[in-house]
């Protein structure tokens, strides 16, 4: 069984709604959430000229490999009505992969662990709360030590 990590985000339409729909799909498309962090409210970060997000880390088990885990949650976001413009866009939902299981994947469309989980404090904050000792397979730091040493000021509360 592989366990993933997701950064569920939303700041379109009814956001809460959105990530408990999100987490709907990916317990009937991949597999059984384990954990799920509170909810927090965030400024948006890279385009900030648009509403606070609602973000949310999930782990859930999987029987299916990285790359059909992605072609999952792509297509969960499109049946949820994502349509992707510009990046760092305003958008109904964005699921991510964190983690896969402590693989390294570097590919064309999935890199894994997601390249900014340590410059975001609205990634950090949610990951500290389920695996606060959990070590970055490739930085081999603790989420709790990256969390310590983030310098991203953007305001995250729990929503």
């Amino acid at each position: 069984m592989n366990k993933v990590y997701f950064l569920l985000g939303s700041n379109i339409g009814k956001s809460e709604e959105q990530l408990r729909s999100a987490i709907i799909h990916i317990e009937k498309k991949i597999g059984k959430i384990v954990a799920a962090s509170a909810i927090y409210q965030t400024e948006a970060w890279g385009k900030t000229d648009q509403p606070d997000f609602l973000n949310q880390v999930v782990i859930a088990e999987t029987n299916l490999p990285a790359e059909e885990t992605l072609s999952a949650i792509l297509s969960i976001e499109e049946k949820m009505g994502r349509v992707r413009t510009e990046k760092n866009a305003p958008r109904i939902i964005d699921i991510d992969i964190l983690f896969y299981n402590e693989a390294i994947i570097r590919e064309q469309h999935l890199i894994v662990p997601h390249p900014e989980i340590q410059n975001r404090m609205f990634v950090l904050v949610p990951l500290n709360e389920l695996s606060p000792d959990y070590i970055h397979p490739f930085l081999h730091k603790t989420i709790h030590q990256l969390l310590k040493e983030c310098k991203d000021v953007l305001n995250v509360k729990k929503f």
